[in-house]
């Protein structure tokens, strides 16, 4: 199914016989962004158009919304299409995949790993074999700090040995050796980022974190704060940090979403592929994090101390020294407060929500 949706309204339903909208004009960058229905894909696909790049999102839409897409043409399907995969390549002309498309949840992946590997590192390998058979020589790629396993030190830097601890990380870590390898063997630059914990939401409140059960921190905590959620849990306040609990790299959604427009730029100049860390270099705590919330909300909630997770590192704060030498990238001073501010703002907005 074809749904072409021009940027800020409503989607206009095709045939599925429409072949995709050709480029309107050569000069223009033209993106496919798997995964841009979701959550960090929406907010790079709208800010994409803002820029003026052509867009094709191509979204199953089963965590994704289709109102999430404020810019160009949705294509309903599933990267595990071999077919509609190549259709699409095929006749768009794309100067660059993003691919945002995978699961994500951490204990979910320990349960249904094969879901993991065939969502996230056997269609990264189609979607690879996709780009090589069109000609689509720039890829970026959605990564994250859970390669890392559980290195816990000041600074994690790009040379930390990968030791992934769940399947949700070793999908991820096998999706970024093919990449490479692939690179090596073929006519393609990418760039990986590596994510550290992401939240917030758009400016404008259109585009937010949204859907399933909540297993973020500072979205747990806002939905707490509404009274979603009786009470929410700190998991151990006992590790080696000043407060007793784990701390971590918060970034706002939109400075990682302005950096896929780095990378993208970054690519365009014929520069060398990248694995970058995208993170702030600063971390918070547990108890600062659900204090932030409190203090945005104005509401005291219950908080009660668990048990500590497996594999939960006592600290992961991203080193960020080469994303800056790459793009020339400066965060923008997001403070947390206001971090929890905007996703606190996009929680009392959505109609429904899961706890």
């Amino acid at each position: 199914m074809y749904e072409r949706r021009p940027r800020r309204d409503l989607p206009h339903c095709y045939n599925p016989a429409v072949k995709i909208k050709p480029p309107s004009n050569s000069s223009k960058t033209r993106i496919l962004v798997t995964g841009g229905a979701g959550y960090i894909g929406s907010h790079v696909v709208k800010q994409l158009g803002d820029a003026g790049h052509e867009v094709t999102i191509l979204d199953n839409l089963s965590t994704g919304r289709r109102e999430a897409v404020l810019s160009g043409e949705l294509v309903v399907g599933d990267l595990g299409d071999s077919a509609l995969l190549g259709t699409v390549l095929s006749q768009g002309q794309f100067d660059a995949v993003m691919h945002f498309a995978g699961s994500i949840v951490v204990p979910e992946s320990v349960t249904d790993p094969l879901k993991y590997y065939a969502n996230n590192t056997a269609n990264t390998l189609h979607l690879l074999g996709a780009c090589v058979r069109h000609g689509v020589n720039r890829f970026i790629f959605s990564s994250t700090a859970a390669v890392y396993g559980m290195a816990d030190k000041a600074l994690v830097s790009e040379d930390e040995p990968l030791a992934p601890i769940n399947p949700y990380g070793a999908s991820k870590m096998m999706s970024e050796r093919m990449i490479a390898d692939v690179a090596a063997a073929h006519p393609l630059k990418y760039v990986i980022l590596r994510y550290f914990n992401v939240a917030g939401a758009e400016a404008g409140g259109r585009l937010g974190q949204s859907g399933g059960v909540a297993t973020h921190l500072i979205r747990v905590a806002c939905q707490t704060a509404l009274g979603l959620r009786p009470e929410m849990t700190i998991f151990g306040d006992d590790y080696a940090t000043p407060d007793g609990t784990c701390i971590r790299d918060y970034v706002h959604v939109e400075d990682l979403a302005r950096a896929h427009l780095e990378a993208l730029a970054y690519l365009k100049r014929g520069s060398d592929s990248a694995v970058l860390n995208f993170g702030y270099g600063r971390g918070y705590s547990v108890r600062e994090v659900i204090e932030a919330v409190k203090q945005v909300s104005g509401v005291d909630f219950a908080v009660r101390i668990g048990e500590r997770r497996v594999g939960d590192p006592a600290r992961l704060v991203a080193g960020n020294a080469r994303i800056k030498a790459a793009f020339d990238w400066q965060p923008r001073g997001t403070s947390l407060d206001a971090i929890t501010r905007s996703a606190l703002a996009w929680e009392k907005r959505l109609p429904e929500t899961t706890p």
